[in-house]
């Protein structure tokens, strides 16, 4: 029980919020190292899921700096929770196109409007390179999409249990 309460405490701290951003920036580090050093060119699919990594890092930023109020922690995790899926979405579309199943779509535009064109703007960061066919190995025979499959897991299941804990008052009063 202790465990738990320490947990619960974790999620509901600064901590948590600091934690998601250094995940986010962890990961897209590493994007970027197996890019320019072990190249590796990223494919449409994998900008987008860029994107949504820079979208974690941007979130956890963004609520460890706001004060600690139970409306911003709840928009906080739903933005997160957001962010989650949609990083689970793309890297389940990776999964299925590195297992031949899927249509296997790609181009080699990023697809964003005009408004929101971060592949002109930032072409060291978010241009395509390449064609979707599969995503490198990161440890133990498991690919980068499998392992981002898997944090897309985590991070929406602790959104989930926040916002479930939000909704039902479980939240210490701020």
């Amino acid at each position: 029980m202790r465990h738990l309460n320490r947990l619960t405490a974790f999620l509901e701290s600064k901590g948590f919020w600091w934690g998601v951003a250094l995940l986010g920036t962890s990961l897209f580090v590493a994007a970027l190292y197996w890019q320019y050093a072990l190249s590796e060119e990223p494919c449409q699919v994998c900008i987008q899921t860029r994107l949504w990594v820079v979208a974690i890092a941007l979130v956890g930023l963004l609520m460890s700096l706001l004060p600690h109020a139970r409306g911003l922690y709840t928009a906080g995790n739903a933005a997160l929770l957001l962010c989650a899926v949609g990083l689970g979405e793309r890297s389940f579309y990776l999964y299925e196109i590195e297992n031949f199943r899927g249509d296997g779509s790609c181009e080699f535009s990023l697809g964003m409007p005009d408004w929101f064109a971060v592949d002109r703007w930032f072409p060291s960061l978010f241009e395509v390179r390449n064609i979707c066919s599969y995503t490198p190995e990161i440890a133990f025979g498991v690919s980068m999409a499998e392992a981002l499959i898997g944090i897309s897991l985590i991070v929406a299941s602790l959104c989930g249990v926040n916002i479930l804990r939000s909704a039902t008052g479980q939240l210490s009063p701020s």
